[in-house]
């Protein structure tokens, strides 16, 4: 295994991970602490991967109906996705095309809302959200004395989709559709109908101060229930108990069975086994899913060093107005914070230790880990 030490030229770290990609599972090793810290392999991410790929950013019942709004922020970059009159769903620049203002600023604006038209709150310039105008130009107070091309003043647009109930988006215009490569996760989800699921609670840790591989890696493996959840998830998923299935490309799986109950009968024959599936889909989603209940998370960056993360809990069509459900949901959205803010411990933890000096030297797999060796394959077919 190589040490790695800080100033280590961007591509002599490229360099390592094409070894690293070549490497079977029984010999993985874990990447170089530099790829979590160094400006320049962060700025190669961004590009190759952020800038290219889709982007997990929300559900799509978080803007039910036509003028539902949801504001983001991607990469730096200023967005809100709004819904038309015809129910389709848009991805537009929050930037106003007059003086460069945020049309929907946090500082005076829920994150979330319904509105008819964009109006920028500086100057009120304002945009229209229906069909093949989203994002027009619809009026400029004053501007009658001023020659400007009004017909072709809009907001930018950006791609869109929505995948198994799932908003996704692309900064890249020419981006592969969101379905390339995922026909087998859509076989394994098919038996849920994520779709029609229904989000019930989301909580988000803006700038947490790690990496966003860190928080990935962590979240693509359950080796850590027995340390990091040895209260909370290891009694009742045990994580020596995962299956981790043999993918490749841009998704995988695995699933944790349950603990047995003292003196619990095991499933008979063709009776499904109770237990949590993990599927994620990189660069930055991990969906947890039970019969009754569901957690995806995301990441994004927001620099070499910080990233945001978001969970939010979903339920079956219905559940959320069962009779008694709303006295849970507390319970719900404590259980998220619970365990994302163990998660955060270990997060953190890593990220003080990659940046210790000397450079740690590369660490090696355990077959439950197998979804990170992936991942190096998936980082090497996109940096390289």
């Amino acid at each position: 295994m190589t040490d790695h030490h800080p100033g280590t030229p961007l591509p002599a770290l490229l360099a390592e991970l094409r070894r690293l990609a070549a490497l079977p599972l029984e010999r993985g090793e874990t990447l170089p602490p530099e790829a979590y810290t160094s400006p320049e392999w962060y700025g190669r991410e961004v590009e190759r991967i952020f800038r290219r790929e889709w982007l997990c950013v929300a559900r799509a019942d978080e803007i039910p109906e036509p003028g539902d709004y949801l504001r983001l922020d991607v990469l730096g970059a200023p967005l809100v996705i709004t819904r038309d009159e015809d129910g389709e769903p848009h991805a537009l620049s929050r930037v106003c095309r007059h003086r460069f203002m945020d049309l929907l600023p946090p500082e005076n604006t829920p994150g979330k809302g319904s509105l008819k038209r964009l109006v920028c709150p500086y100057h009120t310039w304002t945009y229209r959200l229906n069909g093949q105008y989203a994002g027009q130009l619809a009026g400029a107070p004053l501007m009658h004395g001023v020659e400007f091309a009004r017909a072709s003043c809009r907001l930018p647009a950006y791609r869109l989709a929505v995948w198994n109930g799932f908003v996704l988006l692309s900064l890249d215009p020419e981006a592969p559709p969101t379905g390339a490569g995922l026909t087998g996760l859509d076989a394994v989800l098919a038996g849920y109908g994520l779709a029609d699921w229904e989000s019930v609670v989301s909580r988000v840790w803006e700038d947490v101060p790690a990496n966003w591989k860190v928080a990935v890696e962590n979240g693509s493996e359950n080796y850590h229930h027995m340390g990091t959840h040895a209260a909370t998830l290891e009694p009742v998923l045990p994580g020596k108990d995962t299956r981790v299935d043999e993918c490749d490309g841009r998704w995988f799986t695995m699933f944790t069975p349950f603990a047995a109950a003292p003196g619990q009968a095991a499933p008979a024959e063709g009776e499904e086994e109770p237990g949590m599936l993990i599927a994620g889909v990189f660069p930055q989603f991990v969906l947890a899913v039970l019969r009754d209940s569901a957690v995806w998370i995301s990441w994004l960056p927001t620099g070499p060093t910080s990233h945001d993360a978001r969970l939010t809990a979903l339920v079956p069509p219905g559940a959320a107005r069962a009779p008694g459900f709303a006295d849970s949901l507390e319970e719900v959205g404590r259980q998220l914070t619970l365990i994302q803010e163990e998660d955060l411990v270990a997060i953190r933890g890593v990220q003080r230790g990659l940046n210790s000096r000397p450079a740690p030297s590369n660490g090696r797999f355990s077959h439950l880990e197998r979804p990170l060796w992936q991942f190096q394959r998936y980082l090497a077919e996109r940096m390289l």
